[in-house]
């Protein structure tokens, strides 16, 4: 069993900065750590993910260039640094965890955090 709870949400100015944070419990060897993101009133999506060595990560093209994710085993911990905000970034963040390698697939993720608002103002 995986448990993860996200950290580190809140209100910005567009424009600046963010860097969420999700602790993961439980054994998450070969586990991939993945970030997810609903807006209000959408669907909930794909942001990208890192492999669990750190040294893959993967972020969709629609973000590519303002998000970036990083992991730190030590800490048992994944990080979402969010640049360049805009209030569409606004949504709730949710870090998963699934077994395996595949970080560029949303597909099959197995534990979910609780998720963390994110709110940008205008």
């Amino acid at each position: 069993q995986v448990q993860l709870v996200e950290s580190g949400g809140g209100l910005v100015q567009a424009g600046g900065s963010l860097k969420v944070s999700c602790v993961a419990s439980g054994r998450i060897n070969t586990y991939v750590l993945g970030w997810f993101r609903q807006p209000p009133g959408k669907r909930r999506e794909f942001i990208g993910a890192v492999n669990y060595w750190g040294d893959g990560t993967h972020v969709v093209d629609s973000m590519k260039g303002r998000f970036t994710i990083s992991r730190d085993n030590d800490k048992r911990t994944v990080y979402l640094q969010m640049n360049s905000l805009m209030p569409s970034d606004t949504a709730v963040y949710y870090c998963a965890a699934k077994s395996g390698s595949t970080i560029t697939s949303p597909a099959g993720y197995q534990y979910w955090g609780q998720g963390t608002q994110v709110t940008v103002s205008s």
